[in-house]
């Protein structure tokens, strides 16, 4: 593997993704298999003037243990002194690095039951964090960094596991523009402020609802918030932009919790809680999901869905053209940050306040007065953009826009 262009990509992190001050603590969440990308990361942020770095490590072999053996006890709430350290560190500004890479079939065979119970536990317990992190109180950043384990799934023709991760690295290093003799800071700095100038157009309009039609079922209208936002590119802690994911090319709001009606089919299989689900299909009445079908892992798809009353509306909508860079790649990445940035995608669970306009200064009760499902223990995008995707809007004033027309922004 290029050092330089790891160098870079670590720095990318550091001082775009969570854009760090002197001054100013790091969690670093991270599998021990990409441990050397972790203490690269741990080197940029000092050298960036970081006060401190925590490392939060996990493993997959030990994880799938953990969920087929562990004490059925355990699953039910969070240990305090976990609760203590992300809600302090939280307190102090933290900027938290998560590094996405995990067999995506690892929990195949676990009992649903036990992640539901777990994830309503983290969900209560983490709320405070969970509340700073969604409302941009904190800065963050979600990565990915090869394991065989995936490369194998992404490539599995390629028998050789060095050469599989070695092509993983190449497609990552494509999607979030790192070159060997490249400035990939300012490749994604200039990346930003184009998908942001879609964001602002989308603003502007002040669409009331959105119809989306395609061959493969979709038929769904979408009604929007007043004084809704779009979304893209970075967001901002007090001031500070920072880019939540890398990569990234959607531009997104959240709609109105019960403005959505019609039928949502997914054009992508979603790896959700280490199992595979394909062939999702869900029919929407009044924001709510009343009906929902899967191919594959349907019960590990219904137990999200029916995690709380928030987790039945969606909190997402997220615009990505079909002709992109990780789109173009023709590659089924296996993992929800490229796969969701590769098509137009919505999420089902809690929506991220700043898409309504001064949402993060906002309590809850007011974001559920404005409109939206602002409410939820999970946050799940699954994706639904096709190469014949239409997106016809229409605004406050009544005008009808084309959005999507082939799958791609006519706007």
């Amino acid at each position: 593997m290029n050092a330089k262009m790891l160098w870079q990509y670590a720095r990318l992190v550091v001082e775009v993704g969570i854009n760090v001050q002197k001054g100013q603590p790091v969690m670093i969440n991270c599998p021990v298999d990409c441990a050397p990308f972790a203490r690269m990361l741990t080197t940029a942020a000092y050298d960036a003037g970081a006060s401190d770095v925590h490392i939060n490590w996990r493993d997959d072999y030990c994880a799938r243990q953990h969920w087929l053996k562990a004490d059925d006890s355990v699953f039910d709430s969070v240990y305090p002194w976990e609760v203590l350290k992300r809600t302090e560190l939280a307190k102090k500004g933290v900027g938290s690095i998560s590094i996405a890479a995990s067999d995506p079939e690892n929990l195949k065979g676990v009992d649903p039951d036990r992640l539901r119970r777990a994830n309503t536990a983290s969900g209560r317990d983490l709320k405070e964090f969970s509340r700073m992190l969604m409302s941009n109180a904190i800065p963050w950043c979600v990565v990915s960094v090869p394991i065989v384990s995936w490369a194998k799934k992404v490539f599995p023709e390629v028998e050789d596991d060095e050469a599989a991760v070695e092509m993983l690295w190449d497609e990552i290093f494509k999607a979030v523009r790192i070159t060997e003799d490249g400035d990939a800071v300012a490749e994604w700095r200039a990346h930003c402020e184009r998908i942001e100038g879609y964001a602002r157009r989308m603003t502007e309009y002040d669409f009331a609802e959105l119809h989306y039609r395609n061959s493969i079922g979709t038929d769904l209208t979408v009604k929007m918030p007043e004084n809704h936002m779009w979304l893209a590119g970075g967001d901002y802690c007090n001031g500070i932009k920072f880019v939540a994911n890398m990569p990234t090319e959607e531009v997104f709001s959240a709609p109105l919790k019960n403005g959505v009606d019609g039928t949502l089919v997914a054009a992508k299989p979603l790896v959700l809680n280490g199992n595979v689900v394909e062939g999702i299909r869900f029919t929407f009445r009044e924001g709510r999901i009343v009906d929902i079908h899967a191919d594959t892992n349907e019960e590990t798809l219904r137990t999200q869905v029916g995690l709380d009353e928030g987790s039945h509306y969606l909190g997402e909508i997220a615009l990505v053209p079909y002709d992109s860079p990780i789109s173009n790649s023709g590659i089924l990445f296996f993992n929800t940050l490229f796969d969701e940035n590769a098509a137009c995608h919505f999420a089902f669970g809690e929506a991220y306040p700043a898409c309504i306009k001064g949402g993060d200064d906002l309590s809850l009760e007011e974001l559920k007065a404005a409109g939206i499902n602002a409410e939820s223990n999970t946050h799940v995008d699954f994706m639904v953009g096709t190469a014949d995707l239409e997106i016809t809007g229409t605004t406050r004033d009544g005008r009808t826009v084309k959005v999507f027309e082939n799958g791609n922004f006519a706007i």
